[in-house]
This record gives structure tokens, C-alpha cells and sequence, in this order.
């Protein structure tokens, strides 16, 4: 149930702390009052769409908290799936504005996507305004109503998995299906150019090392001189460098280099000499293997830039970026040319399996069908029970169903069709239906769903529109009852069901020197009183209107 709600800084509220109990709370207002901007608080709650405009002139932010208790332990694997702490049966979901129009939503004080808020929202509170009511004649709606009674979950997922496959499997058919199409169009030019990339056989890398080979072999003569006069300058007789170094160790060795040296040293310096010897002598070798090693040959230059000439001139011919791509660009050829040559050999299989997954998916929506007539039956059996009492004693309610191609809903098209007088014949309820008779039709529906779906909290929003007197009261008794399962708010303008809430809460504003703002604050038993008796005779209230305010909170 929602236990607290808190609303700072939002329009023209700004700070409100409200604890609230079980069973039926009642809020009443004058028109205008503010009981809007509590419900539009409270959409934000449910993902409604953030506006600053709503934010207090000076205020930083918009900030509006609930605090639920009492949660079913089933919600908790939605908590574990989305990372969310759980809190033992309690739930604290918030939503702030920021002035720059940002908004921010968290879960036990955890930020979370506005998705992720609004899904849990869905599950903890419902918000029935009288724009709702227009939704009844949504036929995707009506749908997911009948889904609740039929409490076929399994089967609906089941059929959509189902689903899942056939789709991506007809997709996967229309692909390969045009791309043979579209690849027998070019199959002569694909072929020419695979003839191409065939003859130069490209390989990963090649080119990389052909023009290392063309640099060498284009100038051997100054890259062998080069090196040899390096390798002499190393070790070539008295006047290379090996030579010298070891004139300089033979030099040291009749020094005794311990006085000048640190006992905490690594090496001595005689013994550095001897490792600089050793290094420099290993590179003079592989510069005089590297020199013998290069070979002017004229024969092997030209075939080299022959072949490199090749590939500058595939990769010009075929306008790609790199001779890396001549060899990505030979193997797309090849399996578009095989798909041309064997897909054909493919498409029964898949056809095949297809027309399977076909049947298997028309079984389980005719699965899906049988589960939504019969909870159409029950369904019409219950709301016409629960309906009529409410003066629409001779309603007669019934789903009408056909039979549609398959979507990830099955294969129903189903209209809920109502009849309100003798003899008359059942049609669409946006056609047929009063505002009044729409109302009371709309509180059956929600006593039927509520009790199906387990759903904590409800808020009515002057769902007893259009209704007074005897009905109203009997609407009344239904919101009680329905407060015995679960958590009722009702907005109303009716003294006969504001006098059976077990809370009562009034909105109403007030002039400041320079704004005005919107209170809500929990009446008692006297100003309960006062309140449903100025709901019977308006602003002068009387005495009679005090009695009858005061008879129908004691006969609650």
C-alpha cells in the first residue's frame, strides 16, 4: 500500500507530507482545488512525461516520493533481475525535475532508467482518471483485460517465443531469397571479377613485404656499401671500434681499479668494457651478414616490381582501400557466387521447416483462442453480476471475437459489446454508453481486475461521475469492499462516498501575499462532517445538511 506520499516543489504545492492508511481514503476539494496537480505527481511516478513548468517559481527542483509497504514477496525477482536492493516489503520510488529539464528517477535511493521506474510503478498503483474510461474502447486493451481474467501468462509466452522464431525465420527466407536474386542480376560481372583476384591471388600481407623487397633491391649497391663501411667502422682492423676497446681494457688492466671504485658497484669497469665488447662485436657480424647477404640482381628486382605493380593496379582497377580488401573483397565473391550455385539447393529446407513452425504456431494461437472464450464467458458472467446493482440492471455484456492473421498477440480481434435496455440491441460501448453508465461500468471492470491482478493501491479519480443518489452509494459500497483487498483512494464530489472512506483528506488553497498554494490536510470526525454536509448544500451550510452529514459517517 502507499503509506507516504511526499511532494515538494511541484506547481503549486510547495512541500506536502502525507501518511495514509488501508481500506477507502477519501480526497475532496473545490473545482480547481488542486487535486489534479496531486494525480499529476503522481504520474511521474509512473513514467509520465517531466516538465519543468511544474517546478515552483525559485525552487531548484521538483521532488515527489512514495513509500510502499507491504509488498508481495513475487515482486522481488523483478528486483534481483534489474540489480535493485530489496527492502523487506518496502519500496521508496522518487522522481526529481531539475530546472534544465532533467530528470532523474530512483529506486531505494538507486538511480534507474524512467523504464525501469514505470514498470515497477504499474505494479505498486493505478491511476483511474476519466480520460482512462475512453481507453476501454482500445481493442489492444480489451485484449490485455480478457489475458488477466484468462490469467494465460504461460501460454502468451510460450506462443510469442513461437512467434519469435517463425519471424526470423521468414526473414532469414526473404533474405537469402533476394540477395540470390539480386546476386544472379551481377552473377556475370562477380564472376569476371573473381576470374581477376584469382589470377593475382592476394594474399594477407604480401603486398607489405613486396615493397620492402622492391626498397632493398632498388638500391642494393648504396645499402651494401653502407653497411660494409659500418662493419668496418666496427671491427675493421687497427682502427675499428672492437679494436680499440680492447686496447682500452688491456690499458686498465694494469690499474688497480678497486681504489677508485665502489664496492657497492655491479660491475667493474673493466668488466663493462667487456660486455660493450662483446655487443659491438655481435653487431658488426650481423652487419656483415646483412651486406653478404644483398644481392643486386636486376632479374629479381623486376619480377618484384611486376608483381607490385599488379597489385597497385587490381587495387586502382577495383577502387578499394587496400590490397587488405582485395582479399575480403575475393572471399564476399566467393560465397555470394556459392549462395548463387547452391542456395537455391537451401530454400526448401528452410521452406520446409517454415511451413513446420507454421503449423506449430497456429496450434498454440488456437491455444491462446480457446483460453480468451472462455474467460470471455466468465468474464461477462461477472461483470454483469457485479454491474447490474449498480442500476444497470438490464446490462448485458459479451465479447465479440474474429479471427485475425497472426501477431505477437495471436490471432484474435476481440470487442467488448454491451446492451443497457430491454431489447436492445449490444454494441461498442463508446457508441452506446452514458458518461454515467460508462462510470459504473468502469468500477465493475476495476473491482473484477483488481482482486485478478493483486494490485496494492488504486486511486479513483471521480470514476462516480454522472451517478448520485442510490447508485452512488451503492458505488461507495463497492470501493469499501474493494478497500477490504487493497488500498482505494477516490476523488469524489459525492457526499454518499465521501461518508464511507475510513480516511478523509481535503484539498484546498490558500493566498499568500505573493502566491498561491495548495494544502492537503486529513480531517476529523467534526470537520468530516462539516465537509460532506457543505458537499450537499454548498457554501451555506445548514443544519438540516449537518444532520445528514452526520448520519451517513455513523451508518458507514
Amino acid at each position: 500500500m502507499l503509506e507516504k506520499l511526499t511532494i515538494k516543489n511541484y506547481a503549486l504545492i510547495d512541500s506536502l507530507e502525507l501518511d495514509f492508511r488501508d481500506g477507502l481514503t477519501i480526497l475532496t476539494g473545490e473545482t480547481g482545488a488542486g487535486k489534479s496537480i496531486m494525480l499529476g505527481a503522481l504520474s511521474l511516478l509512473l513514467g509520465g512525461r517531466a516538465d519543468t513548468r511544474v517546478i515552483s517559481d525559485g525552487g531548484s527542483k521538483s521532488i515527489v516520493e512514495a513509500i510502499f509497504t507491504g509488498i508481495d514477496t513475487e515482486l522481488k525477482e523483478y528486483f534481483d533481475r534489474n540489480d535493485l536492493e530489496w527492502g523487506d516489503g518496502e519500496v521508496i520510488i522518487r522522481r526529481e525535475i531539475a530546472q534544465n529539464g532533467r530528470s532523474r528517477a530512483f529506486i531505494n535511493d538507486r538511480p534507474v532508467t524512467l523504464g525501469i521506474l514505470s514498470q515497477l510503478a504499474e505494479q505498486l498503483i493505478d491511476i483511474h482518471s476519466q480520460h482512462a474510461n475512453a481507453r476501454i474502447n482500445d481493442p489492444q486493451v480489451q485484449l490485455e483485460i480478457l489475458d488477466v481474467i484468462a490469467n494465460n501468462e504461460s501460454l502468451r509466452k510460450d506462443y510469442l517465443e513461437e512467434f519469435a522464431e517463425y519471424v526470423n525465420l521468414r526473414s532469414h527466407i526473404h533474405r537469402l531469397r533476394d540477395n540470390i536474386e539480386r546476386a544472379r542480376e551481377n552473377s556475370e560481372f562477380m564472376r569476371f571479377q573473381l576470374e581477376q583476384l584469382d589470377k593475382l591471388n592476394p594474399k594477407r600481407g604480401e603486398l607489405e613485404q613486396i615493397e620492402a623487397r622492391f626498397e632493398i633491391l632498388s638500391d642494393a649497391d648504396e645499402i651494401k656499401e653502407r653497411m660494409s663501411a659500418a662493419a668496418s667502422a666496427l671491427g675493421g682492423y687497427d682502427e675499428g671500434a672492437l679494436d680499440r676497446l680492447s686496447q682500452a681494457r688491456g690499458l686498465l688492466s694494469g690499474v688497480d681499479m678497486r681504489m677508485f671504485e665502489s664496492a657497492q658497484e655491479d660491475n667493474t669497469i673493466s668488466e663493462r668494457l667487456r660486455q660493450v665488447e662483446i655487443e659491438v662485436k655481435d653487431i658488426f657480424e650481423s652487419l656483415e651478414d646483412f651486406a653478404s647477404s644483398i644481392d643486386s640482381n636486376p632479374a629479381a628486382l623486376a619480377k618484384t616490381t611486376e608483381r607490385m605493380n599488379q597489385y597497385y593496379d587490381v587495387v586502382k582497377r577495383f577502387r578499394v582501400g587496400n590490397a587488405e580488401d582485395l582479399v575480403d573483397m575475393r572471399e564476399d565473391l566467393k560465397e555470394k557466387l556459392k549462395a548463387i550455385d547452391y542456395g537455391d539447393a537451401e530454400l526448401p529446407e528452410l521452406e520446409k521447416e517454415y511451413k513446420a513452425k507454421g503449423k506449430i504456431l497456429k496450434e498454440r494461437a488456437e491455444l491462446l483462442t480457446a483460453s480468451r472464450h472462455r474467460a470471455a464467458e466468465e468474464f461477462s458472467a461477472i461483470l454483469n453480476d457485479t454491474a447490474r446493482p449498480l442500476g444497470l440492471k438490464n446490462m448485458e455484456f459479451n465479447v465479440g471475437f474474429a479471427l485475425g492473421k497472426l501477431t505477437p498477440q495471436g490471432q484474435d480481434k476481440v470487442e467488448f459489446l454491451c446492451s443497457f435496455n430491454k431489447n436492445q440491441q449490444p454494441g461498442p460501448v463508446a457508441k452506446i454508453a452514458s458518461g454515467g453508465e460508462i462510470s459504473r461500468l468502469m468500477l465493475s471492470l476495476k473491482r473484477i481486475l483488481a482482486s485478478r491482478m493483486k494490485l496494492p493501491t488504486i486511486i479513483f479519480d471521480e470514476v462516480d461521475t454522472g451517478v448520485s443518489g442510490e447508485i452512488a452509494d451503492k458505488m461507495g459500497d463497492m470501493m469499501v469492499e474493494m478497500g477490504r483487498d487493497m488500498q482505494v483512494m477516490a476523488i469524489t464530489h459525492l457526499p454518499q462516498v465521501a461518508a464511507k472512506g475510513r480516511s478523509h483528506f481535503k484539498v484546498y488553497k490558500s493566498d499568500g501575499d505573493e502566491k498561491t498554494n495548495t494544502h492537503v490536510r486529513e480531517l476529523q470526525f467534526d470537520e468530516r462532517v462539516r465537509e460532506i454536509a457543505g458537499m450537499m448544500s454548498g457554501s451555506n451550510v445548514t443544519d438540516a445538511a449537518l444532520r445528514n452529514a452526520r448520519s451517513l459517517l455513523k451508518g458507514k
